[in-house]
């Protein structure tokens, strides 16, 4: 059996393990993979090149179910490749099981965590990107979407950065089975709505039958053939084979309440194994190579912002290391990526004003080991969250740069002042959130952020600030690093406020009062030895919303000692405006004066106590 013969019957075949895993489970989403099956099976006993034995392999196409609640689709096409047994494929959803409801990485040949629609596409552009720029095979990028999640946004800004990027490497499937989670879509079986759309932003569009197997063959054979990304909109049936839910509203996320009867009208539990097709090379075609890294070097008393030693740092181990590239959401002149373009330009990419797609590109570019920065303001990272969010479940490593954060920016006023990206990021699972106060500690943690697992994230300030560090001097993920000595109060701070701490304890000095000074630069994780060895009253200040920022993970950090020091929490606590870096510093009662009131106040009380 072979051809349009084994691609029906392959479609039948998974449209049943589709309906036999929910069913196991008693829950599920096996319409939507019933309407895409033909789509797929047409697409794994042909054009797929991927070799599951090495899923990171460069040189494997790329498949992402962006419409990730389809699963049991893809679970069954594992079963189809014979990748996993029959019995793997019905611990569906299971506790113990890697199959789960979405898919994850936890699965060896999934990359990136789909469920959250919308991202399936940018990610796909990422690592397309990725294929022809960086690891530079003949890998494609397969994405099938749902219609309901073309309302996304961020989807526009996958098909504009494909455009823009000529990636004829990406093929977008477009799912279009009428039905979403509570009813009809917004365009229905309106194919050219989604056609015209899509050639509008650069596309090649075909429309065709989703359950015609020649004509979803004939579609990817012009599909790879194009010069330009293709999407492929397809008219299918939600719940296709089944008459009691076929095309019918309310079946969305439900196990058939008849899986004997539909399997039966399906025509029984079939066991094709498709060869999947391996690609024709392996690994990717250029050498990564290594040089000796030489970071930049400030001065004593030099005034530097910590924004542009993220850009020299980052340039400098963009040329020492051939794996690191970085990308910018056109504010490079300010977070000064543009450096690291001036020097590597043939590693970065422009990502324009679009975050989503930033991140997506960063998750989808380190899929096949590159190691990527993409840099903001950290203000807008709040627009690409659920790619940060997501990126977590998806175990992604990359680095993400935030300038212009908290007051300290000044004139710009509240709409560019990040307020909130230290709680953001804190929450994410298994990141790390940094915020250095001068230029050398920047340039080393840049260093040590391109070796750390998971997402770290650096927060970088726009004024200059005063180098305070040695060039030499090393600075530990995880570390803290006392400024000043004194058993009376300590003052515990990061980024802009360790300047204003540490005139703070000058003028504490004039009063007798000998405060500590602790530049608590790893927010995440925390050096809560440091922090738990404290004897004397705390003040911690922050250019950040008293909610889940410094103050708060220090406070977390004491939670379980039985004797606690007195901690006063110094943070914005009231929505500010435009004015200059001082007096916005001023007002927020988080400058040197407000520091040194809240200490004479916290050490009267543990005198008079």
């Amino acid at each position: 059996m072979e051809g349009p013969e084994l691609w029906r019957e392959l479609g039948q075949q998974l449209r049943v393990d589709s309906v036999r895993c929910a069913a196991e489970a008693k829950s599920g989403h096996p319409t939507s993979g019933m309407s895409g099956a033909d789509l797929m099976a047409v697409l794994l006993a042909k054009y797929l090149r991927y070799d599951f034995d090495n899923p990171k392999d460069p040189a494997n196409d790329r498949l992402v179910f962006s419409k990730g609640h389809a699963s049991t689709l893809l679970y069954a096409m594992y079963r189809a490749a014979g990748v996993i047994s029959d019995e793997e494929l019905l611990t569906y959803r299971q506790f113990s099981s890697i199959f789960e409801g979405h898919p994850t990485p936890r699965i060896p040949w999934v990359d990136v965590a789909t469920g959250s629609l919308g991202q399936g596409l940018p990610y796909g552009v990422g690592m397309a990107i990725a294929g022809k720029r960086l690891d530079e095979t003949p890998m494609r990028a397969w994405i099938l979407i749902g219609d309901s999640e073309m309302a996304e946004g961020s989807q526009w800004e996958g098909f504009e950065h494909a455009a823009y990027y000529e990636l004829d490497n990406i093929v977008a499937v477009l799912d279009i089975n009428r039905l979403g989670q509570r009813g009809e879509t917004m365009h229905g079986w309106d194919l050219d709505s989604y056609a015209n759309r899509a050639r509008a932003f650069g596309w090649h569009a075909i429309e065709i039958d989703g359950h015609d197997v020649e004509e979803i063959d004939q579609a990817y054979g012009e599909a790879i053939a194009s010069d330009r990304p293709v999407a492929i909109v397809a008219r299918t049936i939600k719940g296709k084979g089944v008459k009691a839910v076929e095309d019918k509203p309310g079946w969305h996320g439900k196990a058939l309440d008849d899986p004997e009867q539909a399997i039966e009208e399906l025509g029984g539990i079939r066991n094709i194994v498709v060869q999947v097709a391996k690609p024709e090379t392996s690994g990717r075609t250029v050498e990564i190579e290594r040089a000796e890294l030489e970071l930049p070097r400030y001065e004593l008393g030099d005034e530097v912002a910590t924004r542009k030693a993220y850009g020299e740092a980052l340039a400098a181990l963009g040329k020492a290391r051939g794996d690191v590239v970085a990308m910018d959401g056109e504010v490079s002149n300010s977070t000064f990526a543009e450096i690291f373009r001036d020097a590597v330009p043939e590693r970065y990419f422009e990502m324009f004003i679009a975050e989503e797609q930033l991140v997506a590109t960063a998750v989808g570019m380190q899929v096949t080991g590159w190691r990527p920065f993409a840099s903001t303001f950290a203000a807008f990272i709040s627009r690409a969250y659920d790619f940060v969010r997501m990126s977590a479940i998806s175990r992604a490593n990359y680095c993400l740069s935030g300038s212009h954060a908290g007051v300290s920016i000044g004139e710009d006023g509240p709409s560019q002042m990040a307020l909130e990206d230290i709680a953001a990021l804190r929450a994410v699972h298994g990141s790390t959130v940094l915020h250095p106060c001068d230029a050398n500690q920047t340039a080393k943690l840049v260093a040590k952020m391109a070796d750390n697992e998971g997402i770290s994230y650096i927060r970088t300030l726009r004024p200059n600030t005063a180098v305070i560090y040695e060039p030499g001097d090393d600075f530990e993920i995880g570390g803290s690093r006392t400024l000043r000595e004194g058993d009376d109060i300590a003052l515990v701070a990061a980024g802009i406020t360790v300047h204003e701490a540490l005139e703070a304890a000058d003028a504490l000095a004039a009063d007798g009062i000998e405060a500590r000074v602790i530049d608590l630069y790893s927010i995440k994780p925390l050096d809560e030895e440091a922090i738990r060895s404290l004897a004397m009253p705390i003040v911690t200040v922050e250019d950040h919303w008293a909610e889940g920022g410094l103050g708060e993970a220090v406070l977390a950090a004491l939670a379980d000692s039985e004797e606690r020091p007195r901690v006063e929490l110094l943070a914005v606590r009231e929505m500010p405006h435009s004015g200059k870096p001082a007096e916005l510093l001023a007002e927020a009662g988080i400058d040197a004066a407000h520091i040194a009131d809240a200490a004479r106040r916290l050490v009267g009380a543990a005198v008079s106590a």
